[in-house]
Parts: C-alpha cells; sequence; structure tokens
C-alpha cells in the first residue's frame, strides 16, 4: 500500500478507516501519559489479538482493533453548587485544566453558577503533562492542540442548551491558554521562558471555532509557569486579613504555590509530574471507575480498600496513592528511604506498588512541600502566621490531609489550617465573570521565585526526598 491510502480497521466492532502509516493512538485519540515515547505502556490495546502500545502501532492493513473500557474523571469536583437559573444576562466560564476540563454557566443578574459540566481535556494525547504538549508544539506547531480543545469545548457549549451568550471567561495556566488561543507556546519549555502573552486577551470566539458564543476573554497570568489559574483561585479565595499569610497550593502535574498577604504574593512552581494522575504509576491510572482512592491497613495488617463506583479494583489513582503510601510508612513496610519491602508491594489482584513507583511519588511530593518550604523561608514567614492553607485541584476534596502530611507532601505544621476548595480557578473565573473585579491586585503584586535558580530550594528538595519519621 502507498503512504496515501487507506485501511480498514475494526475499533470495538466499528468499522472506519485511517490513513496507512498512522500511529493508532492518534486514530483512536488516546491519552498518552509518556508523550508517546512508548514507555508507560498505559496505551496497550489488542490488535488481532496481540497486545499493541498504541502509540508504536502504525496501521499498515486492515486489522481488529480492541480498546479497554474507558469512563470519564468520576473522582473530580469542582465545589461549584448550581444554585442559579436561567436568566436574561448569561456567561461562560471555563477552566483549561491540563487533566480536565471545566465549563460553568453563570447567571450575571444573581451572580450565581447555573450548570456545570466537566471532560477530559482530550490534549492528553499529545501527553499527560504541561512539558509533553510544549514539546509537540514545538515539533509539529499548535493546531492540532487547538483543535481537539476547541472542538470539545464547543461540544461543551452545544450542550449547555441555551441561547448564544456573549461572552466566555477563560482561565487555565499559561501553556493551556496559548494553546486555547493557538499561540505557539514552545519558547515557554526552554530558557528564558518567555511566554507569547500574560495578560487578558480578547478574541472572536467564533474566529476560534465556538458556537453559542460571540466573544472569548482570557484571564491575566502572572509569569509561564504560574498562570491565571492561579489569579482566578486567588479571585476566589480572597485576601487574608492584616497580619496573616494563606498559601494556595493547586496540584497537578505543574503544581503551582502561592504565598500571599494583604499586600504582597510570592508564586512559584514545582515540576510534580503527572504522579498525582497516577500517569508514571506502574499501575496508576486517572480516578475513574475500579480506581482505589483510599487505602488503610488495620491494626492486623489486613487491607481495606475502597475504590471509585465501589467497583472491582483496576488500579490506583492519586488519592489511593497518597494513602497507600502513609500506611505503608505507619506498618514499616516502606521505611524514611523509600525502601520497600516487600517490592513489590501487592495491593489488589493483579495491582501493586513498585519501588520506582515509591520514587516517583517521592520526586513529587518532595518538589511541593519544598516549594511551599521555600517561600515561607524568602518571605520570612512562619507556620503561625499562616491562617489557612488552601488546596485545589479537582481532586483535592478527597486527598486525606493526614496521609498528605505523614508522606510529607504537606509540612506538618499546617495539617490542622488545610482546607480543599476544589476547581477555584472555575469558581474563581466565574466570580470574575459576575464581578467584573481589578484583578491586578493579584497579577500587580506578585513576584515569581524561579526553584530552579534557588539553592535553599535544592538544598530542600533533597531533605524531603526522605519521608517523616514515624511519631
Amino acid at each position: 500500500m502507498e503512504r496515501n491510502e487507506t485501511a480498514e480497521i475494526t475499533v470495538n466492532g466499528k468499522k472506519q478507516t485511517a490513513a496507512v502509516g498512522s500511529r493508532l493512538s492518534e486514530i483512536l485519540k488516546m491519552p498518552l501519559p509518556c508523550g508517546g515515547l512508548g514507555k508507560c505502556g498505559k496505551c496497550e490495546v489488542l490488535v488481532d489479538g496481540k497486545k499493541e502500545r498504541a502509540c508504536r502501532f502504525r496501521v499498515l492493513a486492515p486489522c481488529v482493533v480492541k480498546t479497554p473500557e474507558q469512563s470519564g474523571a468520576i473522582l473530580s469536583e469542582t465545589g461549584a453548587v448550581p444554585t442559579g437559573r436561567v436568566t436574561d444576562r448569561l456567561a461562560l466560564a471555563l477552566d483549561i485544566g491540563t487533566t480536565t476540563l471545566a465549563l460553568a454557566l453563570v447567571s450575571l443578574d444573581e451572580g450565581k453558577i447555573v450548570r456545570v459540566l466537566t471532560s477530559a481535556n482530550p490534549q492528553a494525547a499529545f501527553g499527560a503533562d504541561v512539558m509533553s504538549r510544549i514539546g509537540y508544539c514545538a515539533g509539529h506547531g499548535p493546531r492540532e492542540l487547538q483543535k481537539v480543545l476547541i472542538e470539545e469545548v464547543d461540544r461543551l457549549i452545544r450542550e449547555m442548551a441555551v441561547p448564544e451568550v456573549p461572552v466566555l471567561y477563560a482561565a487555565g495556566n499559561t501553556t493551556m491558554l496559548h494553546l486555547f488561543l493557538g499561540a505557539d507556546c514552545s519558547a515557554i519549555g526552554a530558557a528564558p521562558y518567555t511566554p507569547v502573552f500574560l495578560d487578558s486577551q480578547r478574541r472572536d470566539a467564533r474566529a476560534l471555532g465556538l458556537s453559542g458564543v460571540r466573544e472569548a476573554v482570557t484571564l491575566p497570568g502572572v509569569s509561564s509557569f504560574v498562570g491565571a489559574d492561579l489569579v482566578a483561585g486567588l479571585n476566589h479565595i480572597g485576601l487574608p486579613p492584616a497580619g496573616k499569610h494563606r498559601l494556595l497550593i493547586d496540584l497537578g502535574t505543574n503544581a503551582e504555590v502561592v504565598l500571599f498577604s494583604a499586600d504582597s504574593a510570592l508564586a512559584t512552581a514545582a515540576a510534580a509530574g503527572p504522579c498525582f494522575e497516577g500517569a508514571n504509576i506502574s499501575c496508576g491510572m486517572s480516578a475513574t471507575s475500579g480506581a482505589i482512592c483510599a487505602f488503610s491497613l488495620d491494626a492486623n495488617g489486613e487491607k481495606r480498600i475502597r475504590t471509585v463506583e465501589n467497583a472491582p479494583a483496576k488500579g490506583l489513582c492519586g488519592t489511593g496513592l497518597i494513602d497507600v503510601i502513609a500506611a505503608l510508612l505507619d506498618h514499616g513496610a516502606l521505611d524514611e528511604s523509600g525502601l520497600l519491602d516487600p517490592s513489590p508491594y501487592p495491593l489488589a489482584d493483579g495491582i501493586s506498588l513498585t519501588g520506582r513507583d515509591v520514587r516517583q511519588f517521592q520526586l513529587a511530593k518532595s518538589a511541593v512541600c519544598s516549594a511551599v518550604l521555600t517561600l515561607m523561608e524568602r518571605k520570612g514567614v512562619s507556620f503561625d502566621e499562616i491562617d489557612t492553607l488552601f488546596l485545589s485541584g479537582g481532586f483535592s476534596a478527597f486527598i486525606n490531609v493526614r496521609s498528605a502530611v505523614r508522606t510529607g507532601l504537606l509540612p506538618s505544621g499546617l495539617q490542622d489550617r488545610c482546607r480543599a476548595v476544589n476547581n477555584s480557578s472555575l469558581l474563581g473565573t466565574a466570580a470574575y465573570a459576575c464581578r467584573q473585579n481589578d484583578l491586578s491586585v493579584y497579577t500587580d503584586r506578585a513576584q515569581y521565585l524561579d526553584l530552579s535558580a534557588d539553592p535553599l530550594f535544592t538544598e530542600l528538595f533533597v531533605d524531603n526526598m526522605l519521608f517523616p519519621e514515624a511519631r
């Protein structure tokens, strides 16, 4: 067959055509946690009854493909409570997360959210994390990344089934907003990490490819790695009382952290990687049906497992991973250095935790905790001066804070002051749509701290790779 020919393939019983030579992962639009490098094995499918990695398999002839059962992200909360009604003046608020998209219909007359829809970010087919997508953009340009994103946002807008809305307000990290508008984000991936824009942008929504809305407005960001999602989060939380500080941690593949007072803010980003989404964990998976989301060991060492939808266990998601690590530390199966005995440690039938999984978690948790401690030290702020630590992210409401502290993901000095705010980016964007308040109170006062150039962070990162000693 010639390169420009097509082949008929059958996917889960449905026939379709595919260009000869194309990768199966591109045809199936599968999430590729490792960016299509063939390392993680999370895109494994059956081709004519044989196991193949979709990111490495090219269609050369007719074939029959069977994919694993897929379901949308379930264990994800926006924190929005839809209490409004459809009124004359409406707006849309969009949070473009690296993993999940969340769209809210907002009544401007009542100042309330009417409805919320969520879905997976289809850009996962190009890599699980921001850097993978920046790398894809550098090699192929932003068009494909923008196309799949716009198509999914447009689908969500149409699913709202309301008359044309004047404005859609969008927040997300700086890379996601670049790709939403079709801007080349490749310069964000290499020093000096220069974005095309950080200020608010306005576009004709129909020119972008969105139906049912006239204008798209993006919220402003702080830096290449502290984006509009964090600014929106601050807009949701609000400033602390005089003399006090607050912390906001947006847990994701690129954990954004800001320590702020009524007068100033110091922000940074820690490369946590896709560990909390289960992407680089051997039996990891997203928080979908069958994912182990809570875990404990009783006094006799018996396992107590809870899964999403109480379905048979299929893998381990982020909240479950945190619980497993904490439980194994408490029961001596895991020591302070991260040595796991036995390795792999069995969790359920066909599901286990490996020593490599533990190391991936250590890298992620040390990055987050060290970022917090570095900001506190650089601002000269003690634990007593912080009134609340806000945890943001779709799965933040499901994190066992005690487990997070036991593993060293969060500092123990703040255990009694942790509060989940779910998707603070969506909530803060909806608030901006209603109030149109001045966001420069957050952006103009914020300074960005580059952790890669800070020797204190490097020192803390090494120290915090160890797990806290048992009390």
